[in-house]
């Protein structure tokens, strides 16, 4: 599916309608996911077993600040991309341009900021890791660039593009790792550099995406830049909460305690994040789906992407606390089985963060975005204390119970804000006959799609 320059907002269609069209994008984009943890699950399974605790800790201080340090300086640029791109596509060209004018610039400072402060965060380890940690933030731009680019792709409706990106980082990756592992030379350093070397191939392939779709190339204009950032710095807020609330514990344990209690943690953060799987899909089709539409249509959206998302999720949650300890020893290794306990309550925290981000997403398509930006962070506000207090005394079980607790406030907060600020009846979060009947016509659909 190419973008269209072309493109705008679609009138207003029957809920059998939109629930069809926005089932089967999400279908696609589930199993385009599936393909991607199973990429991230061999890399991550292949690092643990070969590189052992220590190693894998090592690893993740270095390979942690590329993706993290462009997600939390966007300035809000991809949301804002995706909100005028449905509703001026008109200025599409001019929009696109000045967008990643803005995440290269930002992304140059952000590299230039992060290489003096890094060393006194990794303190704890060795100066060969920290300098490596510090060459690898030239890609922080790339990456930076690359996320306005699916916003773009996102934002068309190219769901496809924004999938296959997400694809080839993780197979590059683990191409990369195995040509190591063929020349018996995985270690911390060389298994970095296979993470980090697998953006370029990501950032080239939505450069000719985008290239071929676009048929000319405006110059960035200050006028279209604040425009831009009109929104953006209200939806920005959201963007940083939301990479501070998937990293923010790790960027704290790397910090404070010793490698292999960070490899521990980061093996077991992996495999709970997997779960995100069907909220990730719901919330990348949602938002540029809803932008546009009516608020009765936005609300009715949400009501059934949370609960049937959460449904799945919370299902295939139940089976992993149950057979986690099985699964950190056949997956991963022995080592990591004492860790089964976090991995519990890291599996609690997945299904319900899904929920409040599938939330927030009503939100932001009627343009209140300021509001979610505010609701989070009084409720991440409380983990960031709760982890300079817990991590100290109990290692990554107390960063598992502060993520826990800050999800739990944030829920509640966003889940109150529907009648406070959009003035509504918030969706019903208690699964219905209908959303297992959704739940399986997307099955369905998905099987006729293979079949035919």
């Amino acid at each position: 599916m190419s973008v269209s320059s072309t493109e705008s907002i679609s009138p207003p269609k029957s809920a059998a309608t939109r629930a069809g069209h926005g089932a089967r994008a999400v279908v696609h984009s589930i199993a385009s996911k599936v393909l991607i943890l199973a990429l991230q699950a061999s890399t991550g399974i292949l690092t643990a077993r070969m590189l052992l605790p220590w190693g894998r800790g090592e690893l993740a201080a270095m390979i942690l600040w590329p993706l993290f340090i462009a997600s939390v300086t966007t300035l809000g640029v991809p949301s804002s991309l995706i909100y005028y791109l449905r509703f001026r596509p008109e200025d599409r060209e001019e929009l696109i341009a000045n967008g990643f004018f803005m995440a290269t610039i930002l992304g140059m400072l952000a590299t230039a900021v992060t290489v003096f402060l890094l060393p006194h965060w990794l303190h704890q380890y060795s100066p060969s890791t920290v300098h490596a940690a510090q060459w690898f933030l030239i890609t922080v731009p790339l990456c930076s660039v690359t996320l306005v680019g699916r916003a773009v792709l996102e934002a068309s409706h190219d769901f496809s593009g924004s999938n296959a990106i997400q694809i080839i980082t993780p197979l590059a990756t683990l191409i990369g790792l195995l040509c190591f592992v063929v020349v018996h030379h995985l270690t911390p350093l060389t298994a970095a550099i296979a993470y980090i070397a697998a953006s370029g191939p990501a950032f080239w392939y939505m450069a000719t995406r985008l290239r071929r779709a676009s048929a000319k190339v405006a110059p960035a204009r200050m006028a279209v830049v604040k425009q831009i950032l009109s929104y953006g710095i209200r939806s920005y807020g959201i963007d940083v909460l939301g990479t501070l609330t998937l990293q923010v514990d790790q960027v704290l344990v790397v910090g404070m305690l010793s490698p292999s209690a960070m490899g521990s943690y980061v093996v077991v953060l992996s495999l709970s994040r997997m779960l995100n799987l069907f909220q990730n899909s719901v919330v990348m089709v949602l938002f540029p789906k809803a932008a546009g539409r009516s608020a009765d249509e936005v609300i009715a959206m949400t009501g059934d992407a949370v609960r049937v998302s959460g449904l799945v999720t919370a299902a295939c949650g139940i089976f992993v606390c149950l057979a986690g300890p099985l699964l950190l020893r056949l997956l991963y290794g022995r080592e990591y089985v004492e860790a089964a306990g976090v991995l519990r309550i890291l599996v609690l925290e997945v299904v319900l963060s899904g929920a409040v981000f599938i939330l927030a997403q009503p939100f932001m398509a009627l343009d209140r975005p300021g509001v979610v930006t505010i609701l989070q962070a009084v409720g991440l506000s409380f983990s960031i204390p709760m982890m300079l207090l817990l991590i100290p005394r109990y290692g990554i079980y107390g960063a598992a119970v502060s993520l826990l607790t800050s999800t739990i406030a944030r829920l509640i907060f966003v889940y109150v804000g529907f009648r406070w600020f959009l003035k509504t009846k918030p969706p019903s979060l208690v699964p219905e006959g209908a959303d297992i009947r959704l739940l399986w016509s997307m099955v369905s659909g998905w099987r006729m799609e293979r079949a035919a």
